[in-house]
């Protein structure tokens, strides 16, 4: 063969050889490495390292730690190991290859290997605060997990997928989380994680108190990206969450979105716009307990390093200036997944700090001028050798759900379930309309006698949970635009287990009857029998509590007798309640008495309609209805319609001058009044001296 031919043979041949070797992997794994998805470049890094010939050390060694890199960064904490190692056996350590080798080996409980590797870099690198935390990490470990603590920790299989489940959600008896489980919207395979994109998915408990089976968050807030992280504002009614778009051409970036529930349903997710600044990182939402802050993680410029913890004020649909948590929180290292719990303590994630291994997590405690934070690191066996992160709190207790990928071969996350046993006594309240349903636009006002002085906010079904101290007494008053206030007084005591005090408000509408319950008459006479004391004394203190209200008191009778009779009867029971009420100190003028024998037949309410299935919410109790049904049914429907109502005819008694102007003096004392709901010594002071806890008895009237 001429030396032409050969050489334009070689010529012809060349590009079929690199076709066939390892440059064109590598060229896809740098691809794919450029928009952030790791897990499609640490194939393409591992197809062209099979490629590389063993003689040539210095690219098997560079593509090794390519291929330890990429599956670092998605997760798979065996692969990155066997590949550092490859890279440290072929002596690329020139770079991060010592530090992060043993990042992974702590991550793997081979606490004394990470040891030797976190010297043998600190001698090149002596400044390298992370791998000085490294070292000092490596020699706690062992301490801390033989240490252990009284946490009850087990991992939740009764959500296990096949995939990823993490960032759990505790909220209003609702589990949500994240997923990469198959039921996640769209069909694409995540080139970041090698699973499908996460959802966010939702398991409520059934009629026992058991977990159902997990599905798909329904509304406007899943998507075929990566949505996850759900982060709920205090009363269940605002979710943020973390969602990542992506473009084949550019890195993906997480960003924060909102959604907002109307009845079952969550709205359309929108973006939170929190800079104009489109190439950074915004992620993992929390909100304060107070609603006033959206705290986040982000790689922004001006933080301690890595991704740092951030806040922004919430005002509305926008958000404030974006201030740093700083060096209290951040580290050079990544501050990731804050939390919140109740009580206002701030739970996050950290490889910055001394640790077990990968993300532990961390309290922090603000001081009393909320400036600076203390820090403590959880004890084992909430934190490991693995990602620990995402702690949910069952309401105030400590108790409830976090994520880690402890023991998991593929380094997938799973659910937690952890528990401290403590001592912590509560008070569980529920606000709604009396006869009706929920005011979870209520406010609920608690003030102590230790100088205990909150306003709490009420969840979507109107409750609260707050803890308290022994030995205090508290006292509670429940408002709402368009109702009466209602106060509870509550003294705790002391228990060696932990234990919940349960209250009730009952608000009366200002714009409908209110049924008087448990208002009882000797037999076809007007005197009140000595059970009905008891309620009666209630309505004084309602009365007493809400004083610009004047009422009218009302008596009704069932259709059996004249009308005549009726009307007189209902008339003198009607006055004799007026009576009870004006000799307990509620003047006059403020109580009319009205009796209206048969002419006002009771209208059922939904409320009475579910205790009540043979009636119908809007059902008039007339006589010809009641007459269509079974003996037993009119006896209740007789029952219902012999009642005792009162009716709010005016909100302004008392502050109306002679020249028939609202007088702003007795409107200023009457605000005062009740701004001292605020003041404990002055309300508890009066309370006490009164020691009425006028909380009402809620059987049927008859």
């Amino acid at each position: 063969m001429s030396m032409k031919k050969l050489l334009l043979l070689t010529i012809l041949t060349l590009p079929i050889l690199l076709a066939c070797g390892p440059d064109k992997y590598i060229k896809k794994g740098e691809e794919a490495a450029a928009i952030g998805e790791w897990y499609e470049a640490s194939l393409q890094y591992a197809k062209a390292y099979a490629k590389i010939p063993t003689q040539d050390k210095e690219k098997r060694g560079r593509i090794a730690y390519k291929v330890a890199e990429s599956n670092r960064k998605c997760n798979y904490i065996a692969k990155a190991l066997s590949g550092y190692r490859n890279a440290d056996r072929y002596h690329y350590t020139d770079t991060f290859t010592l530090r992060y080798l043993a990042d992974m080996e702590m991550q793997s409980k081979d606490y004394k290997n990470a040891a030797t590797h976190y010297e043998a870099y600190l001698k090149e690198n002596p400044g390298d605060i992370m791998a000085l935390t490294g070292l000092q990490s490596a020699a706690a470990a062992p301490l801390l997990k033989e240490k252990g603590s009284s946490y009850i920790v087990k991992e939740d299989r009764l959500f296990t997928s096949r995939y990823a489940d993490y960032c759990p959600a505790l909220m209003n008896d609702q589990l949500f989380f994240s997923s990469t489980r198959k039921e996640s919207m769209g069909d694409d395979i995540s080139g970041i994680t090698g699973m499908k994109n996460g959802d966010i998915f939702v398991v409520s408990k059934d009629e026992k108190g058991k977990w159902k089976k997990p599905t798909p968050l329904t509304g406007g807030v899943n998507t075929k990206y990566d949505d996850g992280a759900p982060a709920f504002s205090p009363k269940g009614n605002t979710l943020y969450f973390t969602r990542c778009r992506w473009d084949n051409n550019y890195p993906r970036l997480a960003e924060i979105y909102r959604s907002t529930r109307s009845d079952a349903s969550w709205s359309e997710a929108e973006k939170c716009v929190l800079s104009q600044d489109t190439l950074l990182t915004y992620a993992h939402p929390a909100v304060s307990p107070d609603e006033k802050y959206l705290y986040f993680i982000s790689d922004m410029p001006g933080g301690q390093g890595g991704l740092d913890i951030w806040r922004t004020e919430i005002l509305g649909k926008d958000f404030g200036l974006i201030t740093n948590l700083g060096p209290d929180i951040n580290t050079p290292g990544d501050e990731m997944f804050p939390t919140f719990r109740p009580n206002g303590d701030l739970y996050f994630s950290s490889n910055g700090r001394v640790g077990m291994g990968g993300l532990d997590i961390y309290k922090a405690t603000p001081d009393s001028t909320a400036s600076h934070w203390k820090v403590t690191h959880l004890p084992s066996p909430v934190n490991s050798h693995g990602d620990d992160f995402s702690m949910t709190f069952d309401g105030i207790h400590n108790r409830g759900y976090f994520s880690s990928n402890r023991n998991n071969r593929r380094g997938w996350d799973r659910l937690f379930t952890f528990e401290c046993p403590e001592v912590v006594l509560s008070v569980k309240g529920w606000v709604y309309e009396q006869d009706g349903y929920e005011l979870p636009e209520a406010v609920v006002y608690m003030v102590g006698d230790d100088g205990t002085n909150e306003k709490l906010n009420l969840q979507l079904d109107g409750s609260f949970n707050i803890e308290v101290k022994a030995g205090v007494r508290y006292l509670f008053m429940a408002t709402c635009e368009g109702y009466m206030n209602v106060n509870r007084m509550l003294r705790m005591g002391s228990y060696m287990v932990s234990h919940e005090d349960t209250l009730q408000f009952p608000l009366p509408s200002v714009k409908v009857p209110v049924l008087v319950h448990n208002v009882f008459y000797e037999f076809n006479k007007a005197r009140i029998t000595p059970e009905s004391v008891p309620a009666l004394e209630g309505l004084v203190n309602l009365l007493k509590q809400n004083p610009s209200i004047a009422i009218e008191l009302s008596s009704h009778c069932d259709y059996r007798g004249s009308q005549e009779y009726n009307l007189k009867l209902s008339q003198q029971r009607a006055e004799a309640v007026v009576n009870f009420l004006t000799s307990h100190g509620i003047p006059k003028e403020r109580v009319i008495a009205k009796g209206y024998g048969k002419l006002k037949p009771k209208v059922i309410t939904a409320k009475f309609a579910e205790k009540y299935p043979f009636l119908k919410a809007g059902t008039e109790l007339t006589e010809e209805f009641i007459k269509t049904l079974s003996p037993s049914q009119q006896d209740t429907c007789n029952a219902l319609n012999r009642r005792t109502e009162f009716t709010v005819t005016k909100t302004t008694f008392g502050l109306i001058g002679k020249d028939g102007k609202l007088d702003m003096e007795q409107l200023q004392k009457q605000q005062q009044e009740k701004r001292s709901a605020m003041d404990a010594s002055k309300v508890l002071k009066n309370a006490i001296k009164k020691e009425a806890d006028i909380t009402p008895v809620t059987e049927e009237q008859h």
